[in-house]
């Protein structure tokens, strides 16, 4: 099904049979809709909301073969969509959001520094920001996972792109985050949106929002310039990242762009990641005390990255909290032209939008999608698996960059955290919202009882 004339010979994707007004709704809830969409019209499912030159055609995809088909491609079929598009205009060029031949070159200049052996360089400083996060509570207590977490994520990201703790500027940082996400999500799903140049009161405030952020990550690459000595593992290794088959390094206005980025989507998905595993092990005593066990048997010293290895069962139970609340619910494609995905035609002008929230839910590929059972993730379980059917950080052509750091710090602060502490969650359930990835709705309260 390579050639154009068998993708032709396909039929098109059948359309979903839900009523126009609530696709609507389940397109903007961007985890849980997915579900909804599925279970009425298959993994792989159309949805029309009018003429193709009012809205294209959107088709939702949530099947391993079908993941497959959109993402491992290496050919020019699909680009970036109007979602990144509005991303770029905000805040610039950066890895994320670049068309495929800009993004090329970017990513063989950039992809040296996040390779499993270069990660470990600037990576690792998540153990001392969860450390902190105990040492703040000796006796235990009534604790928000979510403010915690958050705090642990922007300080071992603040040490490992600058060699500082970013928390004095967190609330800046998340509020701005927070806006500029919204706003981006919220304009890229609109069938009608105001022209760019009209200055509206949500995109002067998202604007001002963005330039409070540039200011941040400017200010991180002047001060590297200026001080050879600063201690900033990740600008040093932007800074000297160059194209294997040019030559040329990254200029600072892209770096500082980079930096944006890797800031909004390294807090928010790793915080996210950190504080659903708590939460959801503050429901499984058993587990817990099984990731207790592990990382107190490496000893009682900080845990570096080369310990990950004797953490099999903590990434177990990582993997799963990723399944289950995925730090991406999704990402979209644009279709340059006529594919063929999963059996069907895909049309050129398609808006696909990859479900990763309904593929890691479906009970055909997950029995009792909703129970927590880490044992999914045993080395037998993996091997015996599907490739395509997990992918908390994508896969093929396009994926996250970031993946090996993610996966290192979160790791860590994870084994840190219930070593030191008994957790007991007192929330029945972990209530999320989606403005861009994946994040805690209000307070996940729990209660932290010392170890020892």
């Amino acid at each position: 099904m390579s050639t154009t004339l068998d993708v032709r010979s396909l039929p098109l994707v059948p359309k979903n049979p839900l009523p126009i007004r609530q696709l609507v709704s389940l397109v903007r809830r961007l985890d849980t809709g997915q579900e909804v969409i599925r279970d009425a019209g298959g993994p792989i499912t159309r949805i029309q909301f009018g003429p193709k030159w009012v809205y294209p055609p959107i088709v939702a995809v949530m099947s391993p073969n079908g993941m497959r088909d959109v993402l491992g491609r290496s050919d020019a079929s699909s680009e970036r969509c109007i979602y990144h598009d509005e991303v770029r205009n905000m805040a610039g060029d950066s890895l994320w959001v670049l068309p495929n031949d800009l993004w090329r070159p970017r990513k063989r200049a950039l992809q040296p520094v996040f390779t499993k052996h270069n990660v470990r360089n600037f990576g690792g400083h998540m153990s001392g920001a969860a450390q902190a996060f105990v040492d703040r509570w000796p006796d235990g207590g009534d604790v928000d996972l979510d403010v915690e977490c958050r705090r642990v994520a922007m300080q071992s990201l603040g040490r490992s792109v600058l060699g500082v703790d970013l928390n004095e500027r967190g609330d800046t940082i998340a509020r701005c985050m927070h806006v500029a996400s919204s706003y981006t999500t919220d304009r890229a799903l609109r069938p009608a949106r105001a022209p760019r140049w009209l200055p509206t009161p949500a995109r002067r405030k998202t604007r001002k929002a963005v330039a409070e952020m540039k200011v941040i990550t400017d200010e991180m690459v002047r001060a590297c310039r200026t001080d050879p000595t600063r201690d900033a593992p990740l600008v040093r290794a932007l800074m000297d990242a160059r194209d294997p088959e040019t030559g040329l390094p990254i200029d600072d206005d892209d770096i500082s762009n980079d930096l944006l980025i890797f800031m909004l989507a390294g807090h928010d998905t790793t915080s996210t990641a950190l504080t659903y595993a708590l939460w959801v092990l503050g429901h499984h005593p058993d587990a817990q005390a099984r990731v207790a066990a592990e990382a107190a048997a490496i000893g009682d010293r900080e845990l570096t990255p080369e310990d990950v290895p004797q953490l099999g069962y903590t990434v177990q139970v990582l993997h799963e909290a990723l399944r289950l609340c995925p730090p991406a619910a999704g990402v979209a494609r644009m279709a340059t032209r006529d594919i063929a995905v999963d059996g069907y035609r895909v049309e050129a002008g398609t808006l696909v939008a990859v479900g990763l929230y309904g593929l890691h839910h479906d009970p055909q590929l997950w029995p009792n999608p909703m129970e927590f059972d880490p044992e999914r993730f045993s080395p037998e379980n993996v091997k015996a698996r599907n490739r395509w059917q997990f992918l908390p950080f994508l896969g093929g052509g396009r994926p996250c960059i970031g993946e090996h750091f993610a996966r290192l710090e979160t790791t860590l602060a994870l084994a840190t955290i219930v070593r030191a502490m008994e957790i007991r969650s007192t929330d029945d359930f972990f209530e999320c919202e989606v403005p861009l990835t994946t994040v805690a709705k209000g307070p996940i309260r729990a209660h932290l009882r010392p170890r020892n």
